[in-house]
C-alpha cells in the first residue's frame, strides 16, 4: 500500500500531531513500508494456533465480590461540602 503527502498529512490531522512538510514525503515512505509489512503478516499460515492470552501462565487470585459501604461513611463524608444524616448534601439542578 503506497501513501502520499496527502494523506500522511490528514493522518496527522486526525492524529492532531504537527508534521511539517518537509518530512511528510520521508515519513509517507516509512508507513508505507508499514503497511507492507502488516500486509505480509496476513498471508501467514495460523491455522490450528491458538489465540495468545498471556506472555506467561499467571494464575489470577480472584476474591469474592461482595458489595460493603467500606466501613468508613464518616471519613468519606468527611470530605463532602455538606452532608445530612450519613448522605452527601448536593444542591438542586432541575429546572
Amino acid at each position: 500500500m503506497s501513501l502520499d503527502k496527502a494523506t500522511v498529512a490528514r493522518i496527522a490531522t486526525l492524529a492532531r500531531i504537527e508534521v511539517p512538510e518537509a518530512h511528510q514525503e520521508r515519513l509517507a515512505g516509512e508507513l508505507s513500508k508499514i503497511l507492507d509489512w502488516i500486509e505480509q503478516l496476513g498471508e501467514v499460515n495460523t491455522d490450528g494456533v491458538e489465540p495468545l492470552r498471556a506472555v506467561m501462565p499467571i494464575k489470577a487470585h480472584w476474591r469474592e465480590d461482595v458489595v460493603t459501604d467500606g466501613n468508613r461513611p464518616d471519613d468519606i463524608l468527611r470530605n463532602a461540602p455538606k452532608s445530612h444524616d450519613g448522605y452527601f448534601v448536593v444542591p438542586k439542578v432541575v429546572e
